[in-house]
């Protein structure tokens, strides 16, 4: 495998949600004495900032493992980099397809059958009506769900889901992967399964970002690693130099979250 120019470059990105507050359900007394009392207020809006001015490049070939605690913005990163978020400001550059597998069950129809869903994503992910047809024996086969496959999705196990999910994604042969955390949703052998297709993708030079709860599972695959706190990059580099790093604050925090997530 060799590595090339950048597949992925992100400079500058920021992303902020609004917080929607709702309002406490109000008695008729207390409405009737709060119309007579109240003065005219101006609303105010708040706003959280998920991802605060990112920058990285990923190399072609090149897996790159994100960790981070739980809210810490890896999500919200991993949906700007699929394009399912615009950024507020800043630029985000893949210049080759994109497959993204982030959260279970997204882009599912679930009163859909397996066969119907096949074929939507496909469409999302750019596939030609032509290919998905070409490709569907090889889709059903690797998902090991034949005989569920024209059944709505809404009567499938999570597990049934990462199955169908992660065999449409890899089927488009794409040159990005996204993976948050993914992986840890399903069983023993069907994980191996998806690992020996994750290894065949690296051979052929793919670029992988994986959000990951495996620390191990960062060392073993990744070539570099980002940090992500309260939505910025705390560190970029080595995975092992990012590992320590994290775990050292980890036991540094009081209120440390254990999980990489």
């Amino acid at each position: 495998m060799q590595m090339s120019a950048e597949a992925i470059a992100v400079e500058g990105v920021s992303k902020r949600f609004r917080v929607v507050t709702i309002p406490k359900q109000m008695t008729l007394k207390e409405a009737v004495v709060g119309l007579r009392l109240s003065r005219p207020s101006v609303k105010r809006e708040r706003f959280v900032n998920a991802i605060n001015n990112v920058s990285f490049a990923v190399a072609g070939g090149t897996t790159l493992g994100v960790i981070g605690r739980n809210g810490s913005g890896k999500t919200t990163l991993m949906r700007l980099l699929a394009g399912i978020y615009i950024p507020d400001c800043g630029s985000i550059r893949i210049p080759g397809e994109i497959a993204p597998l982030l959260s279970l069950g997204v882009g599912f129809h679930p009163d859909m059958t397996g066969r119907e869903n096949v074929k939507i994503n496909g469409l999302v992910l750019g596939m030609s009506p032509r290919q998905i047809e070409d490709k569907f024996e090889e889709i059903v086969e690797f998902s090991e769900l034949r005989e569920f496959i024209d059944v709505p999705v809404r009567t499938y196990s999570s597990g049934m889901y990462v199955r169908l999910a992660f065999a449409v994604a890899v089927s488009v042969d794409p040159d990005v992967l996204l993976l948050d955390e993914i992986l840890a949703v399903g069983d023993e052998a069907f994980a191996a399964k998806c690992i020996a297709r994750m290894r065949d993708l690296k051979e052929k030079g793919k670029t992988i970002v994986l959000v990951t709860h495996d620390p191990a599972a960062l060392l073993e695959w990744c070539e570099a690693a980002i940090w992500m706190d309260r939505g910025s990059v705390r560190l970029h580099g080595p995975p092992q130099q990012v590992v320590d790093a994290y775990h050292e604050d980890l036991h540094r925090s009081p209120e440390a979250d254990i999980a990489v997530g």
